[in-house]
């Protein structure tokens, strides 16, 4: 995977960047800490600049997280209803609950998907939610590219200092996304084992 990844970007330059830049957020697996690091380390010698870099790299972030919120937003939430009645009890959460966060995404939900560009794991993934609670084009893409930008940045950052040794970050990296994997897992059997469905209003069709 690897030497794929740094013959397409040495063949391909800034539209090899954009591409697996691209690919990154649709198929998760590739690293975009990879990718831009790379790009960092070509800025270094002097064969890669870094605007055109970051324009190619966050364009294409942008680009892949937009494929997955259309995806929600053509599906709509609405259709998830017959899902969450049958696994509710696994999502701990009811109808009511979807609906309340669906109120949530359309009145910040860009502040999450802006946060979320930081996160290894959410990045890619809080754009389907997005999509389903029917976020706004223009919203969804100003705060992906920005958060985009920002995170970008720093892989270009770290690449262009530590070269070849920019893996060394995974020393930081790696624990804290492992304790942040832990801390998640408890919270969710925690809230697994509480967890009651609310009582249906006056009116409200539960069947």
């Amino acid at each position: 995977m690897n030497d794929w990844i740094f013959h397409l970007i040495e063949g391909g330059g800034y539209w090899g960047i954009a591409f697996l830049m691209v690919l990154e957020n649709v198929f998760p697996p590739i690293p975009s800490e990879l990718i831009m690091g790379v790009g960092g380390i070509a800025v270094a010698h002097g064969r890669m600049e870094v605007l055109p870099l970051m324009l190619s790299g966050t364009v294409g972030s942008t680009l892949g997280n937009y494929a997955w919120f259309v995806l929600g937003r053509s599906f709509g939430y609405e259709r998830l209803r017959p899902f969450v009645t049958r696994w509710g009890r696994w999502l701990t959460l009811d109808w009511t609950g979807v609906e309340a966060l669906v109120r949530f995404f359309r009145r910040h939900g860009q502040w999450v998907v802006f946060g979320m560009r930081f996160s290894p794991f959410m990045r890619t993934l809080i754009s389907l939610p997005a999509g389903l609670a029917r976020m706004g084009h223009v919203k969804f893409l100003a705060f992906t590219f920005a958060g985009a930008t920002i995170w970008n940045a720093l892989l270009v950052w770290a690449g262009f200092h530590l070269g070849r040794n920019f893996g060394e970050l995974e020393k930081f990296t790696g624990p804290a996304a492992l304790a942040l994997i832990v801390a998640i897992g408890i919270a969710y059997m925690w809230r697994v084992m509480t967890w009651k469905p609310r009582l249906a209003g006056p009116g409200t069709d539960e069947t």
